[in-house]
């Protein structure tokens, strides 16, 4: 039987437990296994940095909710992203990103991997033409991809882009975090592996730290599991708990951030210190047809440049009550940040430098009536 999206995020990988029926996957807080024998782990488990039950469920749970075949979570966002870069590239190969990608993914590709002998080239996601020509061909082994993208909410044509990489023989990633697969499943679009903080949407509540890579192919997940052995950078098991828990509200979630992002966009367009709104869901935005074709609904991430410039934008980022001055994004509470002195600080003089008058917004599930009259005082 083909279940529903919600139903998924409340059972997949979650059956009750068998010795006490408990309804909720228990946290099993271990380091090593009793073996029943010398070679011979009950239910293959040995040690927990090879498998953990709580991490099993929610990998089992994320693999549902993506389409893909196989999940895998880890300490951190970007301990995913430079595990599948070390398994995927060799040096000498090179990766295409976004001209606009978040600034620790930019970090990871200009500070690390280019160290490792991995070079890149930004592109601009939502045009398939400059990611075609951005390939090189026999050297490219990925296209890496944010749609929407951090922090110009670009919207990339996963189908397209999945065609560019496959007649390069290179692998599309796509970092969906600021979609969750509720918003938008790449792997029916083509994608080869999701990305995911599960710090933000999927874990929703700013209280846990973690990363996912789900694969659609099973042999491609095998390697990429093998490299997080090798490498080490799982999630503990009460991190792993405290995601599937989050997770089971996903999708009430993210209809409550969007309900209130389509408000704040729409007031916001309309406001005289607001020089710009950048929000899919509005038909302005270039890629509103796009996001409309491959997402169930455009997502609760808007930026906006201030009239006032740089120092206007700093004002309001400074001024707002009930939108929370700090960085990261997806939970609960409203968030606003100055990314070109916060989350993306580490992009500044490069291509992917943001606009100095960008304020960016993650609109929680608050009261939309309060976080509107917040704005007010705060843009001026």
């Amino acid at each position: 039987m083909k279940y529903g999206f919600e139903t998924l995020a409340i059972h997949a990988g979650q059956k009750p437990e068998a010795r006490t029926g408990a309804v909720v996957p228990p946290i099993y807080q271990t380091s090593t296994y009793a073996q029943d024998a010398v070679g011979s782990p009950r239910e293959g488990y040995e040690y927990s940095r090879s498998g953990n039950p709580t991490r099993d469920a929610l990998q089992e749970c994320l693999a549902a909710l993506e389409g893909g075949r196989r999940a895998l979570t880890f300490a951190s966002g970007l301990a995913a992203e430079d595990t599948l870069l070390r398994a995927v590239c060799r040096p000498g190969d090179h990766v295409v990103i976004p001209d606009d990608a978040y600034g620790g993914t930019y970090r990871l590709f200009a500070r690390v991997a280019e160290r490792w002998g991995v070079t890149w080239t930004a592109a601009k996601v939502s045009d398939v033409d400059a990611v075609r020509a951005a390939v090189e061909p026999g050297r490219t082994k990925i296209i890496w991809t944010e749609t929407p993208t951090n922090p110009l909410l670009g919207i990339a044509d996963i189908a397209a882009l999945s065609s560019v990489a496959h007649d390069a023989g290179a692998l599309l990633v796509v970092d969906n975090t600021f979609a969750s697969p509720y918003l938008q499943q790449p792997i029916a679009h083509g994608a080869d592996v999701v990305v995911h903080s599960t710090t933000k949407y999927v874990g929703g509540h700013s209280d846990v730290v973690g990363g996912a890579l789900i694969a659609a192919d099973a042999a491609l997940g095998d390697e990429l599991a093998y490299h997080q052995n090798a490498m080490g950078a799982i999630n503990g098991p009460f991190d792993a708990w405290l995601t599937l828990r989050g997770v089971k509200t996903l999708g009430v979630r993210m209809d409550r951030h969007c309900d209130n992002a389509e408000r704040i966009a729409d007031y916001l367009s309309r406001h005289g210190s607001v020089a710009q709104v950048i929000y899919p869901g509005l038909p302005d935005h270039p890629g509103h047809e796009t996001a409309a074709k491959q997402m169930r609904r455009f997502g609760g991430m808007i930026s906006f440049r201030a009239a006032g410039g740089e120092a206007h934008a700093v004002e309001i980022c400074n001024r707002t009550r009930v939108f929370v001055l700090a960085e990261s994004l997806g939970g609960v509470e409203s968030l606003i940040e100055h990314p070109g002195r916060m989350t993306h600080a580490s992009a500044a003089g490069s291509p992917l430098e943001v606009p100095a008058d960008l304020v960016r917004l993650s609109v929680g599930i608050e009261t939309a009536d309060d976080l509107l009259a917040d704005l007010e005082q705060a843009v001026g």
